[in-house]
């Protein structure tokens, strides 16, 4: 799954060059810019992959908790 992630990121790096747009007034939805639009979907499919990194290639334990029993005298709170 870290590869299929890695080759989702490299293709949005290559969607975001998006200069076949800059030059369409085509308007979605009546309002919005296509440039936008386009922009708008790539954000919300960035989005995913990241959500996509994060529940696939996170590490699990990245051993900065406290529960081997390094922590502070007082249970873990501030002085």
């Amino acid at each position: 799954m870290k590869y299929v992630v890695w080759g989702l990121i490299v293709a949005l790096l290559i969607a975001h060059q998006d200069n076949f747009l800059w030059n369409n007034d085509t308007l979605v939805w009546g309002f919005m810019p296509i440039g936008l639009a386009y922009h708008a979907g790539i954000s919300l499919i960035a989005g995913f992959v990241w959500y996509l990194a994060t529940r696939f290639c996170w590490p699990g334990d990245s051993g900065t908790g406290t529960s081997d029993g390094s922590g502070s005298a007082n249970g873990g709170e501030g002085a």
